[in-house]
């Protein structure tokens, strides 16, 4: 046996930028420019969905609702109630024979503002939060923070708020108490330093000068809000507001091989697989791209994958295909499906390597993570890959020169996580996670490599492709 035999026999996952050439360098920054621009205006799913929206129109795709029948070749997309959404593209084989399906949730761990936010104490103005997803309320203090939602009147007419995200905005805070009278706070735990009560955002501080009112500083907000938005305190009853970054995705380390921003988890992911279905033409198998809400708090709710959106998509599919709709139809569509669960991994950190399996860690800049299981410890909560499958996408990838490595979140231990994979292989799909790595998960600014997020971009085009 030579040499090269005996190393064609080990696997190694390959360092992604080794392996290009300029041309292809090129492609990775110009691709990630695009994505760091679209990371920092959307920051919110609804935000995302609706500027998704807008490039699938300018692609060719139309509402669902404009097609009488559907037939190879078509384009549509149906929204669900401004935070989730499914596009799909038609493909040669009869739909029978099942879908190529990218899935992906586009919400974010966050703080958003309680029902009955607004408060006056300490001659300050304060919103109240209510953080969602797994976070370290430490890390969201002292830092600038923007404003992001929808307001709902009792009317029906919306508000949109962004505020914050200009250089002339202002920005919102959450403060921490200082070192010289924080020797209680230094004494407890991580988890107990900041509460999740103390993530109060601080948003006013002039009073009103009518001396008899009773919160100056709030109704001098209030005021403010009337007169720049046209709403009242009562409207924040029925409003979608969230505290994010106030950070713009920025280009991180010397070399700008790394990207720094707020809600890479998992809207990497989602934006990938958007580009990826642009991209989609004559599929073989009818291509669909799912972006769902929700997956951080467990994918409840009706814009959640336990919901029945997906499903009755499906069925709408089929009916606007088919002559003569069945519901076994419906049914042998989704078992007969193959699913990429779009969502990222934990890249190792050499300063908390403790946590990580090395041998079974992914690594920036290694291209995207092929998880065959996911889960906390036992691999409880999520769903496992079939070898048959695994073999089938290591093929797709291979074949297509996309840079991938395989990874487990962490220790068996330690911890874990889950996905939507569970939901869709309840339905009887071929399932397997499939995402970059992220540095610094779930905190306010996380990091990725430029190569993995380009190379998820190959990966989901060629497997909705093929």
């Amino acid at each position: 046996m030579t040499k090269d035999q005996k190393n064609n026999n080990l696997y190694q996952a390959k360092n992604a930028w080794t392996e290009m050439e300029e041309v292809e360098r090129n492609e990775v920054f110009a691709f990630n420019e695009k994505y760091a621009k679209f990371l920092t205006e959307n920051k919110t799913e609804r935000e995302f969905a609706s500027a998704a929206v807008v490039e699938l129109e300018a692609a060719g795709f139309k509402n669902i609702n404009e097609y009488e029948k559907l037939e190879k070749g078509d384009k549509f997309y149906v929204e669900n109630r401004s935070r989730a959404l499914l596009a799909a593209v038609i493909g040669e084989k009869d739909l029978k024979e099942g879908l190529k399906i990218v899935g992906s949730h586009i919400d974010s761990p966050r703080l958003d503002l309680k029902p009955n936010p607004l408060y006056e104490d300490g001659e300050m103005a304060m919103f109240k939060t209510h953080y969602y997803g797994g976070v370290k309320k430490y890390q969201w203090v002292t830092m600038p923070l923007a404003l992001h939602g929808v307001v709902v009147k009792d009317d029906g007419s919306q508000i949109e708020i962004k505020i914050g995200e200009k250089e002339e905005d202002p920005v919102f805070f959450i403060s921490d108490v200082l070192p010289h009278l924080g020797k209680k706070q230094m004494k407890k735990s991580m988890t107990e330093g900041i509460s999740g009560e103390q993530l109060n955002v601080v948003v006013g501080s002039i009073p009103v000068a009518d001396e008899e009112a009773k919160d100056k500083i709030k109704t001098a907000v209030l005021n403010h809000l009337q007169a720049e938005y046209d709403f009242k305190e009562e409207d924040f009853i029925s409003a979608d507001l969230q505290i994010v970054p106030a950070f713009k995705t920025r280009d991180a380390g010397f070399d700008r091989a790394l990207l720094a921003g707020y809600g890479h988890d998992d809207r990497v992911c989602s934006y990938t697989a958007l580009e990826a279905i642009l991209d989609v033409q004559n599929p073989e198998y009818t291509s669909v791209l799912l972006l769902m809400d929700r997956e951080e708090v467990g994918s409840m709710g009706s814009t959640g994958m336990q919901s029945h959106f997906f499903e009755d998509q499906v069925a709408n599919l089929v009916d606007l295909y088919y002559d003569d709709y069945s519901e076994l139809i419906v049914r042998k569509v989704m078992q007969n499906s193959k699913v990429l669960s779009a969502d990222v991994s934990a890249a190792y950190d050499p300063d908390f390597a403790e946590v990580y399996a090395k041998h079974n860690s992914a690594y920036l800049g290694k291209g995207i993570v092929v998880s065959k299981y996911t889960g906390a410890r036992g691999k409880a909560g999520a769903s496992e890959a079939s070898a048959e499958f695994m073999g089938e996408i290591r093929g797709i990838f291979n074949k297509a020169g996309v840079i991938w490595q395989t990874a487990e979140l962490g220790k068996i231990d330690e911890g874990g996580g889950g996905t939507i994979a569970q939901f869709l292989a309840n339905y009887n799909m071929d399932v397997v996670d499939c995402g970059p790595a992220v540095l610094s998960m779930h905190s306010p600014y996380e990091v990725v490599s430029k190569a993995d997020v380009y190379h998820s971009y190959l990966a989901y085009n060629v497997f909705l492709e093929k």
